[in-house]
C-alpha cells in the first residue's frame, strides 16, 4: 500500500506587534478652554489626562488665548487647541473627554455656564458625523475666533480665511507664553 502524502498544516505567521500597535491612529484636533478657578491649571491637567487616554498621544498644543465668553456672561476665558493621534473612536475620546471634564469639577446647570474646564472634539479626521451625541466637525467651529484662532496655529489648512474674517470683531487675545503646554503631553 503507497504511503500517504503529509499533510501540511498552515502555520500561522509569527507575528511581534500587539493588538493595540496595529490599530489606526487618527489624527484629532480638541478645544479646551476654562473660565473658573485655576484656568491654566485646569488646561495643563486637561493636556495630562489626554496624554494618558488609551492610544492617544498629544502631539502639539497651540499657544493659550484669552478671550470674552461668547454669547453668555462670566469671567474671561483661557483657550487652547491640542492636536492629537488617537486610536479611540470618536464617541470613545467624546466620553473620556466629559470625564476629564467631571474630574476637574465641570458641572453643566445651564447652557455657555461658566466652566472649570470645556473639552470639544472640533476635528477628528476628515470624519463627518452627525448623530444625537457628537456632531464632527464641530457645528459652531467656524463661529469661534477662540477656537479659529488656536487651531488655525496648528492647521491653517483647516481653518478657511472667511471664517477668520467672519469672527475678526470677537474679543479675543494671545496670553502667556507660547509652548505653554510642552509639560504636559
Amino acid at each position: 500500500m503507497p504511503a500517504q502524502p503529509r499533510r501540511r498544516t498552515a502555520q500561522r505567521p509569527k507575528t511581534t506587534e500587539s493588538p493595540r500597535a496595529v490599530a489606526q491612529e487618527t489624527r484629532a484636533w480638541i478645544g479646551l478652554g476654562a473660565n473658573l478657578g485655576a484656568r491654566e491649571a485646569a488646561l495643563r491637567g486637561a493636556l495630562a489626562g489626554m496624554a494618558a487616554l488609551p492610544g492617544t498621544r498629544v502631539l502639539r498644543v497651540s499657544s493659550l488665548y484669552r478671550s470674552a465668553p461668547l454669547d453668555a456672561g462670566g469671567p474671561d476665558y483661557l483657550n487652547a487647541v491640542a492636536e492629537i493621534a488617537t486610536t479611540l473612536p470618536p464617541l470613545a475620546l467624546l466620553h473620556a473627554l466629559q470625564a476629564l471634564e467631571q474630574a476637574a469639577g465641570r458641572e453643566r446647570p445651564y447652557r455657555n455656564a461658566p466652566r472649570t474646564l470645556d473639552l470639544d472634539i472640533l476635528l477628528y479626521g476628515e470624519l463627518q458625523l452627525a448623530t444625537d451625541t457628537l456632531t464632527l466637525p464641530h457645528p459652531r467651529l467656524h463661529e469661534r475666533a477662540f477656537v479659529l484662532l488656536p487651531l488655525a496655529e496648528l492647521a491653517p489648512e483647516r481653518v478657511a480665511p472667511e471664517w477668520l474674517a467672519g469672527v475678526a470683531g470677537q474679543v479675543i487675545e494671545r496670553w502667556g507664553a507660547v509652548g505653554w503646554g510642552k509639560d504636559a503631553s
